[in-house]
């Protein structure tokens, strides 16, 4: 065998296996998307320690857990459904194990982690089930596109809240902060950066993007060179450590349903929004591979709870990669790979600062929500609801609160305007379950 002739070998397997030349894109395109989503999403792994450390978990093995957890799921997701999606420990969900279910509730970490587990669990069986499937079809085309933009805006002021441009503020919630501060005009500039290369069609622009804006921090005392490899902590104090001694208490199912609710719904904005992004959707606007899609989120819960972590779910900041031009499996491929060497080089990961991935970000956020221009603004009772659904995602930090709601103000809309043929039978039982979800937690 010749020099050439194995990495066309390889090319023509990875072809078969993605898909490649049929989704219109390389390997050296999915290499980039695969880097670009690992950098915006990779703060998870230093995030999470700290969150779950609050529960009282060890945060070495958290750190282990939450590389192992993002790259084992996001390679299922990858070789079964293949899809561009990378899945990783979900912010919210982390924060509602540590701080309602151990902290409020008064569970034990490794009780937590049960719940966690049985949620996965449910989660499977309604993914293998049609029930989830049919429950996604059903969702109107203008909330779809609502989920789209929300999830885009909801990106947005996460991007906007790292880089310190938008900041708390007692009286009005938020307000401007600091644009004398260098991690927010690096942010800014970083965008710039990052839209101008896009538009002039560079390959990588996001990641050369954000790479410029740390590089810049640097001798600022923005970003900080920690070193370059280091030895993983051990994965023992979290591993199989789960304590289902409280599994028939009625607050045991309410965390239960509350977990898997929250990560059935931000998995189904997730995929809804990243794959409309990146022309995945049929014509119909339905997902093809939905059922493989879901089956990956739902093995991500139950392997994470097993080795250690809150809810491993479908990542928003997937769209990163796909802007970047992913659209095969491929680039979760690459994901998965980084994730795994960050076990390794978890100084290096670790350089890349708030404000430079939030540039990265806000670009996503102003692509998603244009599925705001893509919705029938003919019928009020079709837009009102999705604007809600749209606007509450950012305003309420949840992705889940604003389809929620979004559920909720549509089909009362259509029932009380008289037009009940238009309220899918779907529809209207998951307006009931979020209401009575509002109405108990």
């Amino acid at each position: 065998m010749t020099d050439k002739a194995a990495p066309e070998i390889t090319q023509s397997f990875l072809d078969r296996q993605f898909g490649l030349t049929q989704h219109g894109t390389t390997l050296r395109t999915e290499f980039v998307a695969g880097l670009t989503t690992f950098l915006t999403m990779v703060y998870i792994v230093f995030v999470n320690p700290k969150i779950l450390g609050a529960a009282g978990m060890d945060e070495g093995a958290v750190f282990v857990a939450t590389c192992l957890a993002a790259a084992v799921s996001t390679l299922v997701m990858a070789f079964y459904a293949n899809y561009p999606i990378a899945l990783a420990p979900g912010m919210g969900l982390n924060a509602f194990f540590a701080f309602t279910v151990v902290l409020a509730y008064k569970y034990t970490w490794q009780q937590a982690l049960a719940a966690v587990f049985c949620s996965g669990v449910l989660f499977f069986i309604i993914s293998v089930l049609p029930i989830r499937e049919y429950v996604i079809n059903a969702i109107p085309r203008n909330l779809k596109l609502a989920i789209s933009a929300g999830v885009g805006l909801f990106l947005g002021i996460i991007a906007l809240e790292q880089a310190q441009i938008v900041v708390d503020h007692p009286a009005t919630l938020v307000t401007l902060g600091n644009l004398k501060n260098p991690a927010a005009i690096l942010c800014l500039l970083g965008f710039v950066l990052i839209v101008a290369l896009n538009v002039r069609n560079i390959v990588g622009g996001t990641l050369i993007g954000i790479l410029l804006v740390t590089v810049i921090g640097i001798p600022l005392g923005l970003a900080e060179f920690k070193g370059v490899v280091s030895l993983p902590p051990s994965l023992a104090p979290t591993f199989l450590q789960l304590d289902f001694s409280r599994v028939f208490e009625l607050t045991f199912l309410i965390v239960v349903f509350s977990f898997l609710l929250i990560d059935v719904f931000d998995n189904a904005g997730t995929l809804i929004g990243v794959t409309h992004r990146a022309g995945l959707l049929d014509r119909d606007g339905k997902l093809p591979r939905m059922k493989q899609a879901l089956i990956a989120d739902s093995f991500a819960a139950m392997f994470g709870s097993l080795i250690g972590t809150s809810t491993t779910t479908s990542y928003i900041e997937s769209a990163a990669g796909v802007s970047a031009g992913g659209r095969t499996g491929l680039t979760a491929l690459f994901v998965a790979i980084f994730f795994l060497l960050a076990l390794f080089f978890s100084p290096l990961a670790g350089m890349i600062p708030p404000y430079a991935s939030a540039a990265a970000l806000l670009f996503v956020a102003c692509v998603m929500a244009r599925g705001l221009a893509e919705m029938d603004w003919e019928d009020i009772t079709e837009y009102a609801p999705a604007v809600i659904a749209a606007v509450t995602m950012p305003l309420t930090y949840s992705i889940a609160t604003g389809i929620g709601l979004g559920f909720i103000t549509y089909a009362l809309a259509k029932i009380l305007s008289g037009k009940f043929s238009e309220a899918h039978p779907a529809v209207v039982v998951l307006a009931i379950l979020f209401g009575i979800k509002f109405a108990v937690t």
